[in-house]
């Protein structure tokens, strides 16, 4: 694509803060493609709960209130960002993106011009690509895809043959790969009892689907309004947001209380409930606390079951080709709640943080 214009349209973060930290930009510079890096057309941006928590600040250890998505007092300049550390401003959000390859730099694929691809978040040193320490996250730690157009590296973008359409694409890169990488984490295989909270969201319905791909019963909590839309993703039992006694009420509907697996994105004040489920041996793997990241934990239970926990953020590079792969055969499906145009990206991340939707919101530029 030779025709490429000087400047876009964009929602940039000025700063920490409230919704007003976003601010639209109709002359925005374009972004040129280096080294091995590629120039996507952005069609489509998923949201994630990164893009809330980085506006607000919530990461910081200062905070210890469940994600609001409003401006917190309390956020720390040193540790505001999920890898504890300072975020460089202005930065444009959004990770999740689906678009077209219209550029390529000097050292990149020229394979890889027109090609519709969607992006692995995580970058990545490729010298020492298993190397946690030194991973970034798109639109974190450089800008991302709430924009007309976007760069990254060609190592990041992976081609999909898919009838799906843009939008419905975005909705996998954060979610899934999230979700996939909790339950590799846990080592979840046939058999397991996988009891998923906050089923109703991206995450969430992301791992009913893929817990249900390696054969595992699955037990979904949600509130009950949304029950109807979490059904159709097939899980084995449906159970209510946060029963107040949750041993019984998997007794009641499964015929045992207790699971092999909790998969938790909630955190909160309910984290005991779920951790007292767990059998012997049993498995608690997170990668979210919506609810509130400060929780109870009483050791008896923890050392005395042999139980296991596990924290998921970056997941291995072989996740997302995976991923990939699920997509392209049909195994999994997207949950696409609403679109709405990168103009009304405040209104969205809005409806995001009120979380009236089930499965995902995506922007389109």
């Amino acid at each position: 694509m030779t025709d490429l214009p000087n400047y876009m349209n964009a929602f940039v973060l000025m700063r920490h803060g409230g919704l007003d930290a976003l601010e639209y930009k109709t002359d925005w510079p374009m972004p040129q493609a280096k080294g091995r890096e590629v120039l996507i057309k952005v069609a489509a941006c998923g949201m994630n709960n990164t893009d809330v928590n980085t506006r607000s600040g919530w990461y910081s250890k200062a905070v210890v209130d469940a994600t609001t998505g409003d401006a917190y007092t309390e956020v720390s300049d040193e540790d505001p960002t999920w890898g504890g550390a300072p975020i460089t401003f202005p930065r444009i959000q959004g990770a999740d993106v689906c678009g077209k390859v219209v550029a390529v730099g000097p050292d990149a694929d020229p394979s890889l011009l027109g090609k519709r691809v969607i992006t692995d978040n995580w970058l990545r040193d490729w010298e020492n690509p298993e190397n946690k320490n030194s991973t970034g996250y798109y639109g974190s730690e450089c800008d991302g895809g709430y924009a007309q157009f976007t760069k990254i590296d060609e190592r990041n973008v992976h081609p999909v043959n898919s009838t799906m359409s843009d939008a419905e694409l975005a909705t996998f890169s954060c979610s899934y790969s999230t979700a996939e990488g909790m339950l590799s984490r846990a080592n979840v295989t046939a058999g397991d009892r996988v009891l998923i909270t906050g089923a109703s969201g991206g995450v969430g319905s992301a791992l009913i689907q893929l817990a249900k791909r390696r054969g595992a019963y699955v037990i979904a909590m949600a509130s009950v309004a949304k029950h109807d839309e979490v059904g159709k993703l097939n899980p084995d039992v449906i159970l209510p947001r946060s029963p107040k006694n949750l041993a019984k009420a998997l007794n009641d509907a499964t015929g045992s209380d207790t699971v092999s697996v909790v998969a938790d994105i909630v955190g909160g004040d309910y984290f005991a409930s779920l951790i007292d489920v767990l059998e012997r041996g049993g498995r608690y793997t997170c990668s979210g606390a919506i609810a509130g990241p400060i929780v109870s934990l009483d050791l008896r239970t923890f050392y005395l079951r042999d139980l296991t926990f596990t924290g998921s953020t970056v997941i291995p590079p072989h996740i997302f080709t995976d991923l990939v792969g699920y997509i392209e055969r049909n195994e999994i499906k997207p949950m696409l709640a609403a679109e709405f145009p990168l103009v009304d990206l405040q209104n969205a991340q809005q409806a995001f943080i009120d979380k009236l939707h089930t499965g995902n919101i995506v922007v389109c530029p």
